[in-house]
Order: C-alpha cells, then structure tokens, then sequence
C-alpha cells in the first residue's frame, strides 16, 4: 500500500546549512521560491530569460544565469516545463554536479522516459504538486495546501528521503499530505489522464453543448447549465471531498434518480478499450517520442489542432456566455 507523507515527517532542520537553486522562475518555481522564503529558505534563482530574472529580481531573490546557480547550489529544482528539462539539465545542472547533490524534479516524464539519466553520486527525486503552478502558491498562503507526488528515485547519500522530505515540508507540499508513487507510475498517470479521460470529458461537453443549441437551446444557456456557470466543477469539488457516492447525496432526489437509471447507457466498451490503448502507447514511451518531435519542429502539429478546435461555432458562443456572465458580475459590483 502506498505510503502517505505528512507534516510531521518532515524536519525542515535538515535543509539550514544547504544551498538550494531553482531554475527557473516558471510558474511553479515562483510558487516554490516565495513558499520556501516563507519558511525561512532563501534559494537562487537560475532564470532562464531576462523576463523572468527582472521578475525573480523585484521579488527580492538572488538571481544568476543558469548554470552559475546550479554550480552553488546542493540541491537543484528544476522546475521547468518538461519539453525543456533535458536540454536545461544537460547544460546547466550535469556540469556542476557533485557528489551528494541533489536533482529535484516536478515531475517523473524526463527519468522514467530517459530523457535524463542522473549519475549514480546524486540522489534523485520528485515532488509532483498535483495543482498548477500559481495554485501551490495560492494554496500555501489561505492554508488549505495541495496534494503532493513524491518518491526518491535514487538515493546516493542514504540521506535523500529526509531531504525530501524536508523540502517537500518547506514547500507546502505536505499540508494534505503526498503520496510516494515512482516516477514512471506519476509520469503515466498524468499522461493518462491528458490524453484519455481529459479529451473524453471535453467530447462529452462539447456534444451536449451541440446537441442543445441543434434542438433550438439559447447557445449561451446551453453552455451556461453545461458547465459555464461552474456546477459542473464545484460538483467534482464535492466529489473530491466526499466520493463519488457520498457526493450524490448532496443532489436532489429527481436529480440522484436521473443520474443512476441512466448511467449504465454510457458503458461503451469501445471507449474503454480506447482507454486501454492509450495507456498502452503511453507505457511504450510512444507519445513521449512523439511529443519530442513536436518539440523540436516547433510545434506544427499543436498549432493546427489549436486553430482547428479554436474556429469551431461552439466556442464563438462560449466567449459571448462568459461575456455576459462578466457583464452580470461586474453590475452586481457596480
């Protein structure tokens, strides 16, 4: 059974005396940097654009290029993007390594597929907010915190989960707690989830939504009941909170009956086999190929889905139902 790290098994101690570096000032480094200030650790920052060094540099951080933040640090965070991570690791952090550093990553694409393969002097690990970058900052500050993945992929030292730990603890990461998974098990199941159930739910709205404004719904209140207005979403809150059963109860019984006599039309074993498959392709590194290609074309293929998908009618009508919904607030305000 998995294990569940919390708060107490961390001893922030441990870290004091060690320098840290966090390349770079993405999304989700600002949110690691300014949660770790928060709790007394002061990291540099390697900023990969002057954009974002200005940035890390009006936020009261010590910044450097890259490679000359990786050099002074003992632990290393690469908080990237993780089309970038190899190249960034390749040129600034594998020069600087020393033994007993340690490699952080965000997540376990780069080693599970071997984009990176860190030396065997190093402890290599992973702490995998399972939130977005500007929500690990959002969440450290009201409290609430924010799951967590983690897991030492390799342990040099003999010292790399209380390191860890220890990091994962003056980050945030373990207020709700973080659960150890591998890297290759993080890496798959997040993939599954972006490329199976997230395309799945994005059909099923959009056909809703289709189908309705075919029978002759208002567009706008067809997105608005489909999930404009947020039901949807705080419905996954519930379901977040209290299960999948246990949130159904919060529904009207008209609203729980429709739902249980009909669920059974959507097994469709044609999905769930394209489920199967996907998660097949994932596991044999065939999307991770894939998606290097794209990488290194300069995204051609992203591009014309982007444009494809962005021309249907259906979301001309969601830009005007977000508009009106604004409109509404901002008079409410007024």
């Amino acid at each position: 059974m998995p294990v569940i790290y919390t708060e107490n098994d961390a001893d922030l101690e441990v870290l004091r005396e060690r320098p840290i570096a966090i390349i770079d000032y993405t999304e989700l480094g600002r949110s690691t940097a300014l949660n770790l200030r928060d709790n007394g650790f002061y990291p540099m920052i390697g900023a990969l654009n002057e954009n974002r060094a200005a940035r890390a540099r009006s936020e009261g951080f010590e910044v450097a290029p890259p490679g000359e933040a990786a050099h002074k640090a003992d632990l290393k965070l690469l908080m990237l993007p993780d089309e970038q991570v190899a190249e960034a690791y390749l040129a600034y952090v594998a020069p600087s390594l020393r033994a007993g550093d340690m490699i952080v990553f965000a997540s376990g694409y780069n080693v599970a597929f071997g984009f990176v393969e860190p030396p065997p002097f190093v402890d290599a690990v992973m702490i995998a907010p399972r939130a977005f970058g500007g929500a690990v900052r959002e969440k450290f500050l009201t409290g609430e915190g924010f799951l967590s993945y983690v897991c030492v992929e390799q342990d040099a030292t003999g010292k790399a989960w209380e390191r860890l730990l220890a990091l994962a603890g003056a980050m945030g990461a373990l207020k709700l707690g973080a659960l150890e998974v591998t890297m290759r098990q993080e890496s798959e199941m997040s993939q599954f989830i972006d490329q199976a159930l997230m395309p799945a739910l994005h059909h099923l709205i959009t056909s809703a939504v289709e189908i309705l404004i075919r029978e002759g719904y208002p567009p706008e209140a067809a997105l608005l009941d489909v999930y404009v207005s947020s039901k949807l979403s705080e419905s996954m809150e519930r379901a977040a909170q209290e299960g999948m059963i246990g949130f159904l109860r919060d529904f009207a019984l008209i609203t729980q009956y429709g739902m249980l006599s009909r669920i059974d039309r959507f097994q469709d074993p044609k999905q769930r086999r394209q489920f199967e498959l996907i998660l097949e392709e994932i596991r044999k590194g065939k999307f991770a190929q894939e998606w290097t290609n794209e990488y290194h074309n300069g995204f051609p293929q992203l591009e014309a889905m982007r444009t494809k998908r962005a021309n249907l009618p259906v979301w001309r009508a969601e830009s005007d139902a977000i508009e009106m919904l604004r409109q509404a607030k901002t008079r409410r305000k007024g």
